[in-house]
């Protein structure tokens, strides 16, 4: 069994970090407070990385070029309303990112598909696990599914019925922990239901996951 590696944890420790400090400086962001262009700057980041990366993939450097060039104009032409707009900006990143989660779960559900954890689970232990630890999994993609459709109403609501700072706090401060303490709290309850031998380690849980990057789930 492969263990984690330091250069894993030290590269961990690092995102970790970023993370923070970026939920840190978004609340700082969306409450109403700071600079309005910077925090519309950091809010769009995510967005311009992920650009960025699909641009890379690009084989002809010309299509690289003009697609660069056009997501820079369009950012300069709608400046002026996303600097206006930084709170909603984070709403429509918070929401749309915890429904996507939801359905990407929840859509591993349906009848003939492979639930999500229990294919993390397959990929982690060589293709094999127990009976109780693949009904284990699948409940555990259910709590994940509705955990991530949770999170999205709840912001909904406070963004539309309280106040931003109220909201901003959810999203860019609790909702770390609150995954955090999802995380910890489905680990306790696999310690209690699941037999010693259908434990999975953290190396485990890492590995499942890393190796889920690289091949879709199977379908029938």
């Amino acid at each position: 069994m492969t263990g984690i590696t330091p250069t894993a944890i030290l590269r961990g420790l690092a995102i970790g970090v970023l993370i923070l400090a970026w939920a840190a400086l978004a609340h700082y962001g969306s409450s109403g407070d700071g600079n309005s262009d910077f925090a519309a700057a950091l809010a769009v980041s995510p967005l311009v990385a992920i650009v960025i990366l699909l641009l890379w993939r690009v084989v002809n450097p010309l299509w690289m070029v003009l697609g660069g060039l056009s997501v820079l104009a369009l950012l300069a032409y709608l400046w002026p309303e996303l600097r206006q707009n930084v709170a909603l900006l984070y709403f429509i990143q918070h929401l749309g990112t915890n429904l996507a989660l939801g359905i990407f779960f929840g859509r591993t559900l349906l009848a003939g598909r492979q639930p999500l954890v229990t294919h993390f689970a397959l990929l982690a232990h060589a293709g094999e696990i127990s009976p109780a630890k693949e009904r284990y999994t699948r409940s555990v993609t259910i709590a994940w599914t509705l955990f991530f459709l949770g999170m999205a109403s709840v912001s909904a609501f406070l963004f539309f019925f309280a106040p931003a700072a109220a909201w901003s706090a959810f999203a860019n401060l609790l909702s770390l922990l609150l995954i955090v303490l999802m995380f910890i709290g489905e680990h306790l309850v696999r310690l209690r239901v699941l037999a010693p031998e259908d434990q999975s380690s953290i190396a485990d849980t890492i590995r499942g996951y890393r190796l889920s990057t690289r091949r879709p789930p199977e379908q029938p």
